[in-house]
């Protein structure tokens, strides 16, 4: 199966409703992604039919959970996941790619740039340092942080009545333990992301 079969199967099976140009970036990113992850290690998969669920369909699994939401941060974007095929997936979302590494966001603005996504923004920063003019609704991240770690150096950024979406493996019961008295976990969802055969669950979370 070819990659783009791979992913045209994934998107059915999450029933993301994808039209053909969106699926055209979705390959073009990973395209670049691979293409680039020679010289900067955006990621340690290096095959593109891995990448495809390892990166595309992970990312697109938070997707569904993104409704009510208008701002989203992606902290520690790394390579641009999810943030990017959030932002191809939900054009109408408004994305910040937040990353200190000058190398991963330089990939960041040229992917941006020859995708062509008008609702995205890279911003080099440290995630404590960085104060944006407009806080955000939704704040998630895939592999930045433990979660105590996560809201306790976001919280400036959060928007009231905003929600933390973290991408986690296994049930991180120690991780929620572990977390200030100043947020709530809301639920954590097992994901089922099509292609990989590992444990993925979403913490959402919501400042007391």
């Amino acid at each position: 199966m070819t990659h783009t079969a791979e992913l045209k199967n994934g998107l059915d099976q999450l029933a993301l409703g994808l039209n053909e140009q969106q699926l055209a970036l979705l390959d073009g990113y990973l395209t670049l992604l691979a293409k680039w992850n020679h010289t900067y290690n955006l990621t340690a998969v290096r095959e593109e039919q891995r990448m495809v669920s390892y990166h595309l369909l992970d990312s697109l699994s938070l997707v569904p959970h993104l409704n009510g939401g208008s701002r989203l941060l992606d902290v520690g974007s790394g390579g641009g996941m999810p943030g990017i095929p959030a932002a191809i997936a939900r054009p109408d979302l408004q994305v910040v790619l937040l990353d200190s590494n000058h190398k991963k966001t330089t990939f960041l603005r040229q992917a941006v740039i020859e995708l062509g996504l008008p609702n995205v923004e890279v911003v080099t920063s440290r995630v404590e340092a960085y104060q944006p003019e407009q806080k955000f609704d939704r704040i998630t991240s895939r592999a930045f942080a433990e979660l105590a770690e996560f809201v306790r150096l976001t919280p400036h950024l959060l928007a009231e009545g905003g929600q933390y979406l973290a991408m986690k493996g296994v049930y991180p019961y120690e991780e929620i333990s572990l977390l200030p008295e100043t947020v709530a976990v809301a639920e954590v969802l097992p994901v089922s992301v099509p292609g990989l055969d590992a444990e993925r669950h979403l913490v959402r979370m919501v400042a007391k």
